[in-house]
């Protein structure tokens, strides 16, 4: 497995991660747990250690599947990357954010217990709080860093003057942020403060929740799937997008690979210091995202895939209006 470094002062970590979310039933429909577990187990003896969950997917559940699933692996085996600050109800609905330094120390001590774990890789706040100013989260987590709970610092859906205002308080490893084919809002400030700072990037959304993956059909949205409400899968956006995808279905086809591999070919060929993470949830899916790992991209291909998805081309937000209002990333 290919490696590569999170940011100047980061970990070394697999070339691809893998992204969690999706295993608990929660955002994407029905979930087996048994086979989320496989998965783990398949993506780790793959040579990926790079996991990533946050604390709220499921209300919890997510990080206590990855208990589970690495009750036995030795901690040198894997690095985990966790998202915090997110707030829900009982009944699932999200409720606002709190990057409140209490509420740092509260919610790390919850995501250990959960994880089954003496501490975290790479700690991060899931959205920027309006209330509180990143730098007195960054030296919250910090702090847990100095007492050894916390390896690293990340950021999530960060702007660039943030990142700017959070590296300074304390080296930032990485950006979690989204960025695909048809998501690269990130080109043309984050991704240069980035650069700038010695911060990394780890991409998720590579397959814009499925549209992009080649595998995705008109009315499969699901009751309860994000999918269902969100902008780019809309009756009147999503035949448009479709079209995108089989333009690089076709190109996909010149080569040989799925249009799941040369989506993830793409994010990977953009840079050394950019670590796609796959949202696999079985272990067929998973496989077919380690043969992205195998594509070389020429820098033909590199401008036919431009031409055939231009920047911008996909029509719908990434989010729902109300959960883009919460996007520091997007001001």
């Amino acid at each position: 497995m290919e490696q590569r470094k999170l940011g100047t002062t980061g970990p070394m970590v697999s070339a691809l991660g893998l992204g969690c979310m999706g295993m608990s039933d929660d955002f994407y429909g029905p979930a087996d747990r048994a086979e989320a577990i496989a998965t783990i187990h398949a993506a780790l003896d793959a040579g990926i250690d790079l996991l990533d969950t946050g604390d709220f997917y499921a209300s919890g559940d997510n990080e206590m599947l990855i208990g589970e699933a690495l009750a036995a692996v030795p901690r040198e085996r894997y690095r985990l990357s966790v998202k915090f600050g997110a707030l829900r109800d009982p009944g699932g609905a999200f409720i606002g954010y709190d990057g409140r330094p209490a509420a740092v120390r509260n919610f790390l001590a919850m995501s250990l217990k959960r994880l089954r774990t003496d501490h975290i890789d790479v700690y991060r706040l899931s959205r920027l709080d309006p209330d509180v100013p990143i730098e007195d989260t960054v030296g919250a987590i910090a702090d847990m860093a100095k007492a050894g709970w916390v390896r690293h610092i990340g950021l999530s859906e960060m702007g660039a003057e943030t990142i700017r205002r959070a590296a300074a308080v304390h080296p930032i490893t990485d950006l979690q942020i989204e960025y695909s084919l048809i998501s690269r809002g990130i080109e043309d400030r984050i991704l240069p403060v980035c650069r700038e700072h010695g911060i990394a990037v780890t991409a998720y959304g590579v397959l814009s929740r499925g549209l992009i993956s080649g595998h995705w059909q008109a009315g499969e949205q699901r009751s309860g799937d994000f999918r269902a409400f969100s902008p780019r899968f809309s009756a009147e956006n999503l035949d448009h997008n479709l079209a995108l995808v089989d333009a690089i279905r076709a190109l996909a086809e010149t080569k040989g690979v799925s249009v799941a591999q040369i989506a993830i070919a793409w994010v990977l060929a953009q840079g050394p210091d950019i670590v796609p993470l796959i949202g696999a949830r079985r272990r067929d899916r998973l496989a077919e995202s380690l043969g992205a790992l195998e594509v070389s991209l020429t820098a033909e291909d590199l401008a036919a895939l431009e031409q055939a998805v231009p920047k911008g081309a996909a029509r719908g937000e990434r989010y729902p209006a109300p959960l883009m209002r919460h996007l520091d990333s997007e001001r």
